[in-house]
C-alpha cells in the first residue's frame, strides 16, 4: 500500500512538473515569437517611416531656410529704403508691386481714395500669414506700410492669422511691421479668420475699422456679430470663393471690399 501510495504521489508530482514544464516551453515559444514580431515590425518601420521622416525634415528645413533668406532680403531692403525720402520709398515700393504707373497706379489711387473714407481715425490690419502668402510677403509688408501712410489713418494694431494661431502687435508702425516680418510664420494652409477676429478683439481696443488682407477664404466660421468694427477687405487674387467670402465679410460688418491688382 505504501509503495502504491508513493507511486501515486510520484506520478502526481511528475505529472504536475510535466505540466509546468510544458507551460514554460509554451511561454518561451510565445516570447520568442513576440520578440521576432517586434524585430520585424521595427525593421519595417525603419525601412518605410524613417526615410519618410527624414524627407519631411529636409523639406521643412528648406522652407525655413527660404523664409529666413526672404526675411533677410526684406530687412536689407527696408534698411536701404530708410535712407530715402518718404516719397522715394513709396515710389520704389509701388514699382516693385507693379503699381507705379498706368492702370496699376490708377487702381492704387482709387484704393487709397476708398481707404480714406474708412470710419474713425485708426485701422487694425488683419494679415493672412499662411503658406499661400509666402511668395507675396516680400512686397506685401512694404506695400502695407505705404497703404497705412497714404490712408492718413493711424495703425492701432496688426494681427496675423494661420492655422488657429494669431498674434496681435501694437506700437510704432516700424516696430509692428518688424515683428510681422520676424514672427509671422507664412506657413500652413488653414486661414482661420474667424478665430483671429475673436482673439484680436480681446487683445486690442475697438478700431475705426479693420482691413482684412488675404488670398484664400476663411476655413473656419466667422462670427460677424462679434466683430466690433466694420471690416474692409482686400482680396489678393481672383478666386471666386475668396471674393465671395471677403465680400460677405464686408457686407455683414458694414464695410466694403476694396481691390488692387498687383502685377
Amino acid at each position: 500500500m505504501k509503495d502504491s501510495r508513493k507511486l501515486t504521489q510520484r506520478g502526481i508530482y511528475e505529472g504536475t512538473w510535466q505540466s509546468f514544464s510544458d507551460m514554460a516551453l509554451l511561454m518561451l515559444a510565445i516570447f520568442i515569437f513576440l520578440f521576432a514580431l517586434i524585430l520585424i515590425t521595427t525593421r519595417l518601420s525603419e525601412q518605410y517611416e524613417i526615410p519618410e521622416l527624414r524627407e519631411k525634415i529636409k523639406e521643412l528645413s528648406a522652407q525655413l531656410k527660404e523664409s529666413q533668406d526672404q526675411n533677410e532680403r526684406i530687412t536689407a531692403e527696408l534698411g536701404d529704403m530708410a535712407k530715402m525720402s518718404t516719397e522715394a520709398q513709396i515710389e520704389r515700393v509701388l514699382s516693385s508691386a507693379g503699381l507705379a504707373d498706368g492702370q496699376g497706379r490708377k487702381d492704387f489711387e482709387i484704393f487709397i481714395h476708398d481707404l480714406k473714407k474708412l470710419p474713425g481715425n485708426d485701422i487694425h490690419l488683419m494679415v493672412d500669414a499662411t503658406g499661400s502668402m509666402h511668395g507675396l510677403s516680400a512686397f506685401l509688408i512694404p506695400i502695407l506700410r505705404v497703404i497705412v501712410i497714404r490712408s492718413g489713418k493711424d495703425m492701432s494694431a496688426l494681427s496675423w492669422y494661420a492655422n488657429d494661431q494669431s498674434e496681435t502687435y501694437k506700437g510704432p508702425m516700424g516696430q509692428v511691421f518688424d515683428l510681422l516680418t520676424q514672427r509671422a510664420p507664412f506657413t500652413g494652409e488653414d486661414e482661420t479668420i474667424g478665430d483671429a477676429f475673436l482673439k484680436a478683439a480681446k487683445k486690442a481696443a475697438k478700431p475705426g475699422a479693420y482691413l482684412l488682407i488675404g488670398d484664400e477664404p476663411s476655413t473656419d466660421r466667422i462670427l460677424y456679430r462679434e466683430i466690433p468694427s466694420p471690416v474692409f477687405t482686400l482680396p489678393i487674387g481672383h478666386d471666386p470663393d475668396l471674393l465671395y467670402d471677403f465680400q460677405r465679410t464686408a457686407d455683414e460688418t458694414g464695410g466694403k471690399m476694396l481691390r488692387i491688382e498687383f502685377r
